[in-house]
């Protein structure tokens, strides 16, 4: 009498379900157990792709193009033999659609600073599938710890001011999980910013005091000079 079959397990043969648009991907579609031939049919949203007859128990291979998103859907299998006329149904898959990232762009509020101030320094990939993660360098010695963004949002460092050498070039870089594909955003350089000499806002108090005094003496000569012209009469 034919064996029923077990439910066929449904696998990626790249290993992974990330892709990117126009790749090709095979599905292997396999009951372990059950008499041959067996029929796999793989189905995408409950409709019909593919069906595959197999003369033993060797997996079906189905080979697939990733044209649109809307084939990154969810994916099963079925497998039917003589013994099993409503069929076995495998697990699920779906596949998750990468995108690569765009440069980043590292960006500040402030492009001026001055020694003992705190400073914001934001990286952000407009483009590119998420999670994101961005990591920002002072030259080529990276100055924090991975940052993972899960949405689109710049990820954000604190800085503090405190030498010279803190004026340097700023870099970060962005990655996600599109193989090979790390980018590196513009440089940036804080100026130093001027700074006031103590001694300008003294100086301007006393000019408008000057100023003041050389106004308040001219409205002042009329009422001593016609009193003094009406009593020499």
């Amino acid at each position: 009498f034919p064996e029923m079959l077990s439910n066929p397990r449904l696998m990626s043969v790249q290993r992974t379900l990330n892709v990117v648009m126009n790749q090709n991907v095979s599905l292997s579609c396999h009951s372990d157990s059950g008499s041959p031939p067996v029929t796999y049919t793989l189905f995408k949203h409950n409709q019909k792709v593919s069906t595959l007859n197999r003369p033993d128990l060797t997996p079906a291979l189905f080979n697939l193009t990733i044209n649109s998103a809307s084939d990154v859907g969810e994916y099963k299998c079925k497998a039917e033999n003589k013994a099993s006329s409503d069929g076995k149904y495998s697990n699920s898959l779906n596949f998750t659609l990468i995108e690569p990232i765009s440069k980043p762009v590292l960006s500040s509020p402030t492009s001026q600073a001055k020694k003992g101030q705190n400073v914001t320094l934001s990286c952000l990939s407009e483009n590119g599938s998420l999670p994101i993660t961005y990591v920002f360098f002072k030259g080529k010695q990276n100055i924090s710890p991975p940052v993972k963004m899960h949405k689109r949002e710049a990820a954000v460092i604190f800085l503090y001011i405190s030498s010279s050498s803190d004026f340097g070039t700023y870099k970060c870089r962005a990655g996600n999980s599109f193989r090979n594909n790390t980018k590196y955003s513009n440089s940036f350089n804080f100026t130093v910013a001027e700074e006031r000499s103590h001694s300008q806002p003294l100086i301007i108090s006393l000019g408008l005091i000057l100023l003041l005094l050389i106004i308040g003496f001219a409205l002042a000569i009329p009422f001593f000079i016609i009193p003094s012209y009406k009593a020499s009469e």
